[in-house]
């Protein structure tokens, strides 16, 4: 479960064990678990292959259920819809979860404690909505123009092409407009930080730890950026991705907590979300 706290410490209230001192240049913990340099190697592993399982068994139940629906013929048609069906998004989404949920458990009752809650930092206080949300918003609308402006000239309707992706899983209407929605902004977060941030993070923070306090953290925090911003499989839409995922690798380093990710990546998804949906207010 995910645990609140008001308290002052994060996440060494849960586990008075899961952090080691304060690291002077950013003011953040590194976790004990992994434990060693062997560990995080293995939790980045766990990540890797919790993320192919994830990918294989996404295309696996999309299959199932469209031979369950008569939609195996048209299949490959409706994933080249300019707006998917509902029911490949939730699919999708849902076939994703077992390897990245999957790898972040194994990894920690393996090479851990078993305790998955601290060991991934899955903490959150009530301040982290006010200030992951206007991290997240900012992200949106500032970050991402500033990082796209050198390819303006260069790139023929590049707004457009860049929220393409987003049109597709969110540009419905009605109850599927709705139910996207909640997925994208409420649950997909959660999944998606607990993975990236909780797992493959710290796990590349313990291999890159012998580095140096700057060099160590700064490696990690790059390299889990690139790999989520990669794990999206978009091409044009990979320095954006990217951009976030650093900027949320930032943040849970820097607390040692994934609360203020969680809402930082849920708002830049709303903000999405209520650009390319029929009743957008930012088209």
């Amino acid at each position: 479960m995910v645990r609140w706290t008001d308290g002052a410490n994060g996440a060494n209230e849960a586990d008075p064990g899961a952090v080691v001192p304060e690291n002077r240049r950013f003011g953040a913990r590194l976790p004990i678990v992994p434990a060693s340099t062997a560990d995080g190697w293995a939790w980045v592993v766990a990540a890797v292959l919790g993320y192919l399982l994830g990918e294989v068994s996404s295309v696996l139940l999309i299959s199932v259920v469209a031979g369950a629906t008569g939609h195996s013929h048209d299949l490959s048609q409706m994933l080249r819809q300019p707006v998917l069906p509902l029911w490949v998004e939730v699919t999708g989404f849902v076939g994703l979860w077992p390897g990245f949920l999957g790898a972040a458990f194994i990894a920690s009752r393996r090479w851990g404690t078993g305790r998955v809650v601290s060991h991934t930092g899955l903490l959150i206080r009530r301040s982290d909505v006010l200030y992951g949300g206007i991290v997240g918003v900012a992200a949106q609308l500032v970050l991402l123009p500033l990082l796209y402006l050198p390819l303006r000239p260069f790139v023929h309707n590049l707004v457009q092409q860049l929220g393409g992706p987003a049109r597709q899983l969110t540009g419905g209407s009605g109850i599927d407009a709705v139910i996207t929605g909640i997925l994208t902004v409420a649950v997909v977060p959660v999944i998606e930080e607990v993975f990236f941030r909780g797992l493959l993070l710290r796990g590349l923070l313990r291999m890159f730890a012998g580095a140096g306090e700057r060099l160590g953290p700064a490696l990690a925090v790059l390299i889990s950026g690139l790999l989520f911003g990669a794990a999206h499989a978009e091409g044009l839409q990979f320095i954006g991705l990217a951009g976030i995922g650093i900027v949320l690798s930032l943040l849970a380093y820097r607390t040692g907590r994934l609360g203020p990710s969680i809402f930082a990546h849920a708002a830049f998804n709303l903000v999405a979300v209520i650009a390319t949906s029929n009743v957008g207010v930012l088209h």
